[in-house]
């Protein structure tokens, strides 16, 4: 879900352009951004002359962009549109009438109209509703068993799966449960977890599983789990190398919300025949597409490189 727009009539067609500063993936607000560092999403700002009855809406939604990426200040506003003081006092002035900014003591913040906005785009748009698609073309793409789930306390709650058309059937259904620290699906909702975090969940696992016979035991001691662990963390990838289903292996990714925050996530799952370490590895650029692709649904932004400050 992402957004100066070039005025084709005459002083405020010169805006300048420059990198927007990002929201990081963690979901912190970003820091405080300067004309320097602005550039607001060619979508909003350029407008042809048959479009230009929507120059004023288009300059709204560019200050709240503006807003959402650090700006405060009627001046950097006006610097970002590439509008007169008078322009943009006016549409400012608008926006906090409608609640869509609010004034405080050192300028603008987006505004409590945007919240209640955005919960009712949430409730419009579930999880599955939203994923379905996306797990979809997976499933076409790779004619393999796909999965969504989310977390549910120490466990990994399956909420959507696509069969694959290999003939090959998994005791994984929707609603089933398995532990997290198990699973290739369950781990990838682990990864922004500290390791501490990691161990009580490994701890959770095997005794959750302590009654189930693996044969052969591909489960692995807590050593070779925490360094997989980290390994996935720096990946952005899990996988499941037959540590919760004889024969099965998975490739799992993670899904964020607006926040940052990891709030799902989907896998493609086989057997051994089909599923070799050299395919694994193939289908992690494949799988972390269609996560992404979601999480943007979401209100995710992927994070960009900074911008690099060139002195005058």
């Amino acid at each position: 879900m992402n957004k100066a727009m070039t005025n084709h009539a005459g002083s405020e067609s010169d805006a300048v352009r420059k990198p927007v500063a990002s929201r990081p993936s963690n979901g912190a607000a970003p820091a405080p951004a300067d004309r320097d560092t602005i550039a607001l999403p060619r979508t909003l700002l350029d407008i042809t002359p048959q479009q230009a009855g929507t120059q004023t809406l288009l300059r709204g939604l560019a200050i709240l962009e503006a807003a959402a990426a650090g700006v405060r200040d009627l001046r950097t506003f006006g610097a970002a549109l590439g509008t007169t003081r008078s322009t943009t006092h006016r549409l400012v002035s608008s926006l906090v009438q409608a609640r869509y900014l609010r004034q405080v003591q050192g300028g603008y913040l987006l505004g409590p109209k945007l919240i209640e906005l955005g919960t009712i785009a949430l409730e419009q748009m579930p999880l599955t509703t939203v994923a379905r698609p996306h797990l979809a073309a997976l499933a076409e793409a790779t004619h393999d068993t796909i999965h969504l789930g989310v977390r549910d306390g120490d466990d990994v709650l399956y909420i959507d799966k696509i069969p694959g058309t290999r003939g090959l059937e998994m005791r994984s259904r929707v609603g089933h449960r398995m532990p997290l620290a198990s699973t290739g699906i369950g781990k990838a909702m682990m990864l922004d977890l500290t390791p501490e975090a990691w161990q009580k969940l490994f701890d959770a696992s095997r005794r959750a599983l302590a009654g189930v016979s693996f044969k052969p035991d591909n489960r692995p001691d807590l050593q070779t789990f925490m360094q997989r662990m980290t390994n996935y963390a720096g990946g952005g990838f899990t996988f499941d190398l037959e540590e919760n289903e004889a024969s099965i292996r998975c490739v799992a990714a993670p899904v964020r919300d607006a926040s940052g925050a990891i709030v799902a996530a989907l896998s493609v799952a086989s057997t051994i025949p089909y599923m070799s370490l050299e395919r694994m590895d193939e289908l992690i650029p494949v799988l972390q597409r269609e996560a992404r692709a979601i999480s943007e649904e979401l209100g995710w932004r992927t994070p960009q490189p900074a911008t690099r400050r060139i002195k005058r």
